[in-house]
């Protein structure tokens, strides 16, 4: 995956919004998969770990052919695995005619490199398997951009290991030494790239804020999803929305945010938003590169835990979003936890706090909205407005915003006692009456 999207960037193969163009292949990629179970992780965590790579590379279009995996204190800094499993691969790799072999870590530029050599085929860590299912599932301007940028930033410091083979070029007529070597320009590409991209997302960050300053210029409380990549938020958001929202029972279906207004028991308006989903050891350049993404579940008033009460590593994949909102600096917003997929059954694992539902049959969702009213109404504060009878727009809004507890007309105008945050009574103060 590295040389040819080295290749695509050298050659600028790319589209209006920058990203690098590759043609699909029909024919799946025969990968073994491998990885290694350190000192003091526990078994059941390990094999979670490997399987859940083994859905990846399925989703990223490759076919697992063969497991193995090794038991030990460290990694080895060479090549990350011992010698004598390297060998055990390379004849496998022989044997089963395997196109890449994908292990379940983080390599160095080093351990990739020396790898590569002795299977004598294409190595992927988790990352690079991450990044390229990343890189199909990206479809807006944004998406496609931040995608390039971790592609380049992982792919940098392995440039050595693509371009050693080449000799340097040749100097001009009056220039001192031989010039630059091959690496060095492919280097300096790399470093043009990366500026360029960074330039062209602090644009559409802007224009993001523009949009989001408008959507807060009418105030409506946001809800986003977050949860473990296919935990159904999707089959959620598009049961409550409509949306049409993509829906696989793959990882990282759904890449790029959307926002759509939904309307709650008491017929209050809201604003639910679909994000990315996490994963355990989540790449930290694709947080780095995402962090404009989760800008959405950053300005939210509120989130939305999406379990799968299916999957017997339901407590696991709790912890690992839960660790991702920390390093997000988002574990202070109120928030709801639904245990999705009733129909399919329980785990096993159930803290008592959260709401059973099924966002496929949408038993348990009117649970949901009345949670998503009562958190709201916690957070409201009671104020009394009188409004004229010119204002019915403001009347309408407060019905929209807030909950509205009485209201009473007279010869002047409309008396309106009403639950509502203090950013709204804030709004219409000019209309506040006061004890």
């Amino acid at each position: 995956m590295n040389k040819l999207l080295y290749n695509a960037v050298a050659r600028k193969e790319i589209n209006t919004t920058g990203f690098a163009l590759t043609k699909p292949s029909l024919k799946k990629e025969r990968v073994v998969l491998t990885g290694i179970r350190r000192d003091g992780q526990s078994r059941s965590d390990f094999e979670s770990s490997l399987q859940e790579l083994k859905r990846l590379v399925g989703t990223a279009g490759g076919e697992v052919i063969a497991e193995t995996s090794q038991e030990v204190d460290c990694p080895n800094p060479k090549t990350f695995i011992g010698k004598g499993k390297v060998e055990e691969i390379s004849e496998q790799v022989r044997f089963l005619n395997a196109d890449s072999v994908a292990l379940d870590d983080e390599l160095s530029p080093t351990q990739n490199q020396n790898l590569e050599q002795a299977f004598g085929v294409k190595v992927l860590d988790r990352t690079a398997v991450i990044l390229d299912i990343f890189a199909k599932r990206a479809h807006t301007k944004e998406g496609r951009l931040q995608v390039e940028l971790a592609q380049l930033k992982y792919m940098a410091p392995r440039l050595k290991g693509l371009w050693s083979h080449f000799s340097k070029q040749s100097g001009g007529i009056g220039t001192k030494g031989p010039g630059e070597t091959q690496l060095e320009v492919d280097r300096r590409r790399v470093r043009e790239r990366i500026a360029l991209l960074k330039s062209r997302l602090k644009d559409v960050e802007t224009h993001r804020t523009i949009h989001r300053l408008k959507r807060e210029a009418v105030p409506l409380p946001l809800f986003s999803l977050v949860g473990y990549t296919n935990a159904g938020k999707s089959t959620l958001f598009n049961a409550l929305t409509r949306a049409g929202v993509l829906v696989e029972d793959k990882l990282f279906a759904t890449l790029d945010p959307t926002v759509r207004k939904i309307r709650l028991p008491s017929g209050r308006i809201v604003l639910l938003a679909d994000t990315v989903g996490f994963i355990r050891k989540l790449p930290h350049t694709l947080v780095e590169a995402f962090k404009a993404t989760f800008e959405e579940v950053a300005h939210s008033d509120a989130l939305i835990h999406v379990v799968d009460m299916s999957d017997p590593e339901a407590l696991q994949q709790m912890q690992t979003v839960e660790q991702v909102l920390l390093e997000l600096d988002l574990t202070s917003k109120p928030g709801i936890t639904l245990f999705n997929k009733k129909d399919q059954g329980f785990s096993g694992f159930n803290n008592g706090s959260g709401i059973p539902i099924s966002a496929l049959t949408g038993e348990g969702l009117p649970h949901m909205l009345d949670a998503m009213d009562n958190l709201l109404r916690q957070r409201a504060q009671r104020a009394n407005f009188f409004l004229p009878h010119t204002r019915g727009d403001i009347l309408a809004s407060l019905y929209t915003m807030g909950h509205v507890l009485q209201i009473s007309h007279d010869g002047e105008g409309t008396f309106v006692e009403c639950e509502i945050e203090s950013k709204f009574i804030q709004k219409y103060q000019n209309f506040l009456v006061t004890a």
